[in-house]
C-alpha cells in the first residue's frame, strides 16, 4: 500500500505521482504474475471535496477494471481512529442529512467509518474474494457485517 501522507488539496501532483503510479505498478505486476485477488483502498465517489485525490483513486479503479485482475475495491470516505477523530463532531449533521431524502445517498456514501470497521472490511476482502471480476464495497458495506 503506497499513498500520499496527509492528503490535502495542495498535494494534487503527489496523488498522480504516488497514489496513481503505485496502483498502476501494482496492477501491472499483478497481471504479469496472475495473482488471484487484489484489494485496493480507494475513496468514496463522487465527493464534493478533494477532487484531485478522488480523480487519482478513480483512475486507479479504472486501471484495475481494465486489467481483468480479480479485485475488491473498498471505498471509505473518512476512517475515524487514533489521531483522526475530529470528524465525529459532524455526526449530528450526518444524522440530519440521512433524514432528508435528497441528501440521504450522499450521507451514506460519504459516511464515517471506524478503524475497526475498516479493518474488518479489509479482512473480509482478503478472506472472501469476489466471485466476479470486481467487487466495490461502499461505506455501508464497510460498516456492515457483510
Amino acid at each position: 500500500m503506497a499513498a500520499t501522507a496527509h492528503p490535502s488539496p495542495a498535494k494534487a501532483a503527489e496523488f498522480e505521482a504516488v497514489d496513481l503510479a503505485s496502483i498502476r505498478a501494482a496492477v501491472d505486476a499483478a497481471s504479469r504474475v496472475a495473482i488471484a485477488h487484489l484489494v485496493y483502498v480507494s475513496v468514496a465517489q463522487p465527493a464534493p471535496v478533494m477532487r484531485a485525490y478522488v480523480a487519482a483513486r478513480a483512475a486507479g479503479e479504472a486501471t484495475i477494471a481494465g486489467s481483468g485482475v480479480r479485485a475488491t475495491i473498498l471505498r471509505p470516505w473518512y476512517v475515524v481512529g487514533p489521531g483522526h477523530r475530529w470528524p465525529l463532531i459532524l455526526t449530528p449533521l450526518y444524522a440530519l442529512a440521512a433524514r432528508v431524502p435528497h441528501w440521504r445517498p450522499a450521507a451514506q456514501r460519504l459516511g464515517l467509518v471506524s478503524l475497526e470497521q475498516m479493518t474488518r472490511a479489509l479482512v473480509r476482502a482478503v478472506e472472501k474474494p469476489p466471485a466476479s471480476a470486481l467487487a466495490i464495497v461502499e461505506v455501508p458495506g464497510i460498516r456492515g457485517p457483510g
